[in-house]
């Protein structure tokens, strides 16, 4: 079924659909997964809708809601994008992967994640994570991109591995979103966010904890190895805690009563670049959010106590301990060490050596280049 679906129906009926005149004004927005335009997009979309002649629309896949859901979803998005110039995505999407795409239309892929950590796409073929390099070739996520987007020139031969393109594909114009970090009305917006969220926070530094998720996406979980009543009664003078957890994930380890003025959830509550700004203190394992946090020069401190274990089931591109810009700690004792002498083991020159190899075109200007970019090279006008 999936073969037919992926393979043979809508490819068929894209290629029925593609016979109507191409609408080079037209621009689809396609999120796989999420029910809610992403801030991948927010920029772009922004600088697009603000130009009427643009037809501008969007697709929510729900790839988690269920077959059906996704199925009816994937047939609408197909026919809508069978006539546009211009596609974006900003994840992988297999409902696309065997589409004979027409040359004129153009896919943008404004990937999620910056720089370059954990395997992703073909370099995890034939491990834990993902199935055989047989079956990712049969059903491809990214050989119909005509563009990849990248925060760096160092992370090109990784996207380029990952995703199965040639490099020519990937180009290091930045990550649009991280303009957003550089704009002092947001980071002042989302401080004050902060303080009406969490008023005890008022006076104090941010901890921000944000992991990513365990095992397989579909069944993504995380730990409870962060000790919060630990840290509460080490660092409740000082600090609060922001935890913010991957969208995947779904049940939340609770947060004890006690700690209820020291530590918050904030998953649902704010996004993950406006916590970014209010940081003080970034305490994550294999997400590229540490990626993002270095643009501030700001203290990292990587919670990695499934190090090897995790190595063996996904792999990065580079040797973790000496990529990454912060200690790697296995234990809530060491965090609170760390923490309490957050002056010694904070490495300043570690984390800009880091950001300029990893972040170097994210400078702010992100979506203009992608903007001149899409005008000089494919017909955006």
């Amino acid at each position: 079924m999936k073969f037919f679906v992926l393979a043979i129906l809508f490819p068929t009926i894209y290629k029925i659909f593609s016979f109507r005149t191409l609408n080079h004004q037209k621009i689809i927005f396609i999120e796989p997964s999420s029910s809610k335009l992403s801030d991948n997009y927010f920029l772009i979309y922004e600088r697009l809708t603000s130009e009427e002649r643009f037809t501008v629309k969007k697709h929510f896949l729900l790839s988690n809601a269920g077959k059906f859901t996704y199925f009816k979803n994937c047939l609408k998005m197909i026919l809508d994008i069978s006539d546009a110039k211009y596609i974006f995505l900003d994840e992988a999407c297999d409902a696309l992967g065997r589409i004979p795409f027409r040359y004129s239309t153009k896919v943008i892929q404004v990937w999620h994640a910056c720089g370059a950590f954990k395997k992703f796409g073909f370099s995890t073929a034939d491990s834990l994570f993902n199935p055989s390099l047989k079956e990712m070739q049969r059903f491809p996520f990214y050989r119909y991109c005509s563009l990849v987007t990248v925060s760096s020139p160092e992370v090109i031969r990784a996207y380029s591995e990952g995703m199965g393109l040639e490099p020519a594909k990937i180009l290091p114009l930045g990550v649009s979103r991280t303009d957003l970090l550089f704009q002092q009305e947001y980071r002042e917006n989302a401080r004050d966010k902060f303080y009406t969220l969490m008023p005890s926070s008022r006076g104090k530094k941010i901890i921000l904890y944000a992991p990513t998720f365990r095992g397989q996406v579909r069944q993504a979980s995380v730990s409870d190895m962060l000790q919060i009543a630990e840290l509460y009664h080490s660092l409740n003078d000082q600090y609060v805690l922001a935890i913010k957890y991957h969208p995947h994930i779904s049940v939340f380890p609770a947060i004890p009563e006690e700690c209820q003025q020291f530590a918050r959830d904030f998953t649902h509550s704010m996004d993950i670049q406006e916590l970014l700004c209010v940081a003080d203190i970034c305490i994550s394992d294999y997400s590229s959010l540490i990626f993002e946090f270095s643009l501030f020069e700001r203290p990292i401190i990587l919670f990695a106590y499934d190090l090897e274990e995790y190595l063996k089931w996904r792999g990065f591109y580079y040797d973790y301990e000496s990529m990454v810009p912060g200690p790697v700690l296995k234990t809530t004792s060491e965090i609170i060490d760390c923490i309490l002498h957050i002056d010694q083991h904070f490495d300043l020159q570690r984390v800009k050596n880091f950001k300029n190899k990893f972040m170097s075109s994210c400078d702010g200007h992100s979506t203009d280049r992608l903007i001149t970019y899409l005008k000089k090279n494919f017909d955006l006008c």
